[in-house]
């Protein structure tokens, strides 16, 4: 294996995916990204020494710095972040009012042009985006408060840094399951290189270091609060935990897989503690208009918003043959409201719940979570990538590849989602799933 010359052409094709080509550019982002895949799948695969793992490692950060010197050309996300930054700047809750208020004659604010507002891709609703996030978006505004580019530089460094925080805990958790994690559990002797699985992924690098999404300091919390309870640091742990929280609320949804792991009297100060602290990281956002206005953007999002689901298309489906009209203001919060249930049922039925298959679970969790959302954008596999680098299931890389076919609903004249790109994705994705459960212990067994 060449591990120069695959290096090389990781980082041409990583340039090419963040500097050359446009959202609407869909065939060539997929001959890149496919191949890029394509040499992801046999680094990780035929990568034998630690020594090989390390360049390929040091390969990933290089990989992520190269992305630093552009505006994210396949989300304009950023400009939302902006907006919210210039508002924290000027001492305004970026929570208190839509985008077209501050359009008004006598509630401008300075740097909210009308430039600004046209390149956001959601005026009409309120902003979602938890304290982590606002504080960056602040503190990149204070540093630039003119410039964009500038702006979207210091943003991606400090992700940067997260992301290199995440590779630094997952080599030391890796090692650390390696060395004593008990032969019970599904993967107890993981190889090093399978940090190369989060490390390399296109997905990752392209929508984490190229598009800012701020999924990478929700894994880094996240991560960090798992080692620091298996190195019996509870406390410390429930402020990574709510940090990771105040980054993406996802996390949320993995709190009940800590119950029977901790005993109801530990995990009752977990709890405590993690309240506490998401109330102090909040608490700066929190006025009369934040509950109200965060929790329509919720509820919006689970009674408006689709993209790429799969349950949820199914039903919908099935709603307009029964109904003759979109269920989702029903379908949403019942969907959501099961996933709830599953992981609590999940959480109590649990055999032998340890910190060594809390990966496992937590994968199962968010796994749960996406099959039944009615939105999953590509940057949301973060944590199912993460997640599975612990455990031998692969279905979330497989899904990495399939996912970013749906950046072909931009190339069209106006915006269309293709279903046919979502039929084939869910089909491999489920096909994955249900082989690695029920047939690959007999295959292996049988090799």
């Amino acid at each position: 294996m060449n591990i120069r010359f695959l290096s090389l052409l990781l980082l041409g094709l990583t340039i090419g995916l963040g500097y050359f080509v446009e959202q609407s550019d869909f065939l060539p982002i997929l001959a890149m990204y496919s191949l890029f895949f394509a040499a992801y799948i046999y680094v990780c695969k035929e990568v034998k020494s630690e020594a090989e793992v390390n360049w390929f490692l040091a390969t990933a950060v290089l990989l992520r710095v190269a992305l630093l010197f552009t505006v994210p050309n396949l989300s304009d996300d950023i400009y939302r972040f902006v907006w919210d930054g210039r508002l924290i700047l000027n001492g305004i809750n970026p929570f208190d009012h839509l985008p077209t208020y501050y359009l008004i004659e006598g509630n401008e604010v300075p740097g909210l042009t009308q430039w600004l507002y046209d390149e956001l891709n959601s005026p009409e609703y309120f902003t979602i985006y938890p304290p982590v996030c606002q504080g960056i978006f602040a503190f990149s505004s204070f540093l630039f408060p003119e410039s964009i580019l500038a702006t979207s530089i210091f943003m991606k460094s400090i992700l940067v840094l997260f992301e290199i925080g995440t590779l630094v805990l997952l080599v030391t958790l890796i090692k650390h399951f390696a060395q004593h994690a008990p032969a019970r559990i599904l993967n107890p002797d993981l190889p090093i290189k399978n940090v190369l699985l989060y490390a390399l992924n296109p997905l990752i690098i392209i929508e984490i270091s190229g598009n800012l999404h701020f999924e990478g300091p929700m894994v880094f919390f996240l991560l960090l609060a798992f080692w620091l309870l298996m190195k019996n640091k509870n406390s410390f742990s429930a402020i990574a935990f709510a940090f990771s929280i105040a980054s993406k609320l996802l996390p949320l949804l993995f709190l009940p897989l800590l119950i029977f792991r901790l005993g109801w009297k530990k995990v009752f100060v977990y709890f405590t503690i993690i309240g506490i602290a998401l109330i102090a990281l909040f608490i700066p956002l929190v006025n009369s208009e934040f509950l109200n206005n965060f929790g329509s953007s919720l509820n919006l999002y689970f009674q408006s918003f689709e993209f790429n689901a799969s349950t949820y298309y199914f039903l919908r489906w099935l709603g307009f043959q029964l109904k003759g009209y979109n269920l989702i203001g029903i379908l949403g919060p019942l969907l959501a409201l099961t996933v709830f249930v599953t992981i609590m049922i999940k959480s109590f039925r649990e055999r032998l719940p340890d910190f060594w298959n809390l990966p496992l679970s937590m994968l199962f969790g968010i796994s749960i979570y996406l099959f039944l959302s009615t939105t999953v954008h590509p940057w949301y596999l973060a944590l199912p990538i993460v997640l599975c680098v612990f455990t031998k299931f692969r279905f979330p890389i497989i899904w990495s590849f399939f996912i970013f076919g749906t950046y072909i609903n931009y190339s069209y004249p106006e915006y269309f989602e293709n279903l046919w790109v979502v039929g084939l994705e869910y089909a491999v994705v489920f096909g994955v799933l249900i082989w690695e459960v029920y047939f690959k212990k007999q295959t292996a067994k049988v090799s």
